[in-house]
């Protein structure tokens, strides 16, 4: 539910209003501007009459929100949230930004080359995978804590903001300590015990959609998160399962569309996983930015021959470089700027 205040309306008002509420054991979360005095209830508030609410001073509109995310909602917030990264990135502006590194970090020359490819090429964001979710559990599961020290070593060499996944709570401490944007993958978008742990930090959260979640599912794990205090989410669509087995995955390009329609929270796409196929990846991206993602989220590996995990689906450094030229191209009919 969301109540707008008149303009004259005073302290001692919103004050009265506001204590009711909570003695009625709701929540307040303000989502007031330069123009107008705004705020939300959260919690149960079926049993809330609005027109109750419409007797104290001071009221100018009461609105009952549908949906079941209220936070993430568009009716909560119009104007776009955008995410500041220490680096100065923007993400959710008129910018369009790309992330780029190695799917696991494999080693500190590794990752330096794959690292100063893609700053080179105009990416400020590497991304990297030290703790890997696989499928098999004889996979490479990536280098840990010492991995992300790595990527920080690296990326702070070449004032690079990073991003990479974090599995668990036990290494949240360190995560917050050593990441940019701490990346929720597809496996655990729905693991709530770990969205909650994560709300309670003020970092910024790349949330993927789930192998086979909804849009509205995709939206309440991010409500999860910034329920809990943390409002700096950016969803992330990265294919869902589909019958079609050509590719990794079907990458749902309507989803971004769907997410700005609904939501006021900034949206990338992961065209890597959705193909699996480097061919494809940098058709995907294009469509990406020409159907209004905020970014993508992309492999590249310098020897893909070599890699030790998605090998297949990583770009080559002179092959995202090219890329990154026709999106630059593209940006300037579609007005939409491209981070380099």
């Amino acid at each position: 539910m969301i109540v707008q205040m008149k303009k004259n309306v005073t302290k001692e008002e919103l004050e009265k209003l506001q204590s009711y509420l909570k003695e009625k054991g709701l929540g307040i979360k303000d989502a007031s501007s330069a123009e107008i005095v705004l705020f939300g209830i959260l919690g149960d508030t079926k049993s809330l009459d609005p027109d109750q609410i419409k007797v104290f001073a001071g009221v100018e509109n009461v609105t009952r929100i549908s949906s079941p995310y209220k936070l993430a909602s568009k009716a909560f917030r119009q104007e776009p949230t955008v995410i500041t990264l220490k680096n100065g990135v923007k993400i959710g502006s008129d910018e369009f930004v790309v992330m780029a590194g190695p799917c696991s970090v494999e080693s500190e020359e590794q990752l330096t080359i794959i690292a100063e490819a893609v700053k080179a090429a105009g990416s400020k964001i590497l991304r990297g995978g030290v703790f890997k979710p696989r499928t098999s559990p004889y996979a490479f599961q990536g280098l840990g804590i010492e991995g992300l020290k790595m990527m920080r070593k690296v990326a702070d060499k070449l004032d690079m903001a990073i991003v990479t996944e974090l599995m668990g709570t036990e290494h949240l401490e360190e995560f917050v300590k050593y990441t940019d944007i701490i990346q929720i993958g597809a496996r655990n978008m729905q693991n709530f015990d770990l969205l909650k742990a994560i709300g309670k930090y003020n970092v910024p959260v790349l949330l993927k959609r789930g192998l086979s979640n909804t849009i509205e599912e995709w939206l309440m794990s991010a409500e999860y998160i910034m329920a809990s205090g943390n409002e700096q989410v950016i969803l992330c669509e990265r294919g869902i399962r589909t019958f079609e087995k050509y590719t990794r995955n079907t990458l749902d390009i309507s989803a971004v569309l769907a997410v700005r329609e609904l939501s006021h929270l900034p949206v990338i796409v992961d065209p890597s996983h959705a193909a699996g196929k480097w061919e494809m990846i940098e058709s995907l991206s294009l469509a990406s930015l020409a159907v209004g993602a905020d970014g993508i989220i992309v492999e590249v590996h310098h020897d893909p021959e070599r890699a030790f995990s998605d090998g297949p689906q990583s770009l080559k450094p002179k092959q995202f470089s090219a890329m990154m030229d026709k999106l630059e191209k593209l940006s300037t009919v579609l007005e939409k700027k491209i981070v380099r």
